[in-house]
């Protein structure tokens, strides 16, 4: 989906922040207030997309909403890479899993849950709008290192709006 250079893909920072921003998206998408963005690695992680808490707009499936948003990371990443990175989406799968298996009640189901929200995440992002805001934030992230939930939205309603024209 983007015509970024072989040596861009392969810089670690490069893939952190498409992976942020696929959160920081889809969080957006679906009605979630974001804090900030970052690619500012630490011991746990390598980046960060923090949602705000108590602030979102009423969600008709607040669980579907949450699991979207773990696997836009990894989503978004392999549409740069050509690749999933299970190790670097592993807390996201985690806790995706748990939450799959708290809708649907057995492995097999929840396995199943995960591979049709995996494609809708990636339904989602393939959206002209979505995908731009994706690029503009990873952009931004790479320029900056943080970004605040309102420089996030700033691009996403920009990109949202130029698609729609």
């Amino acid at each position: 989906m983007t015509n970024e250079s072989g040596a861009e893909a392969l810089d670690p920072r490069w893939l952190t922040a498409y992976h942020e921003a696929g959160h920081a998206v889809i969080a957006l998408a679906v009605g979630r207030p974001l804090q900030k963005v970052t690619i500012a690695a630490n011991r746990v992680r390598l980046g960060l997309c923090h949602l705000q808490k108590g602030r979102s707009r009423a969600s008709k499936d607040w669980l579907e909403d949450e699991i979207l948003i773990l696997l836009a990371g990894m989503a978004a990443e392999s549409q740069v890479s050509g690749k999933y990175n299970l190790g670097g989406a592993e807390q996201d799968l985690k806790m995706a899993r748990r939450l799959a298996i708290m809708r649907a009640g057995n492995a097999q189901q929840a396995e199943r849950l995960e591979r049709r929200l995996l494609t809708k995440t990636e339904y989602l992002l393939a959206e002209e709008g979505h995908w731009n805001a994706v690029q503009h934030i990873a952009k931004d992230l790479l320029e900056r290192e943080t970004i605040s939930g309102r420089a996030a939205l700033h691009w996403f309603n920009q990109a949202v709006a130029q698609a729609d024209k």
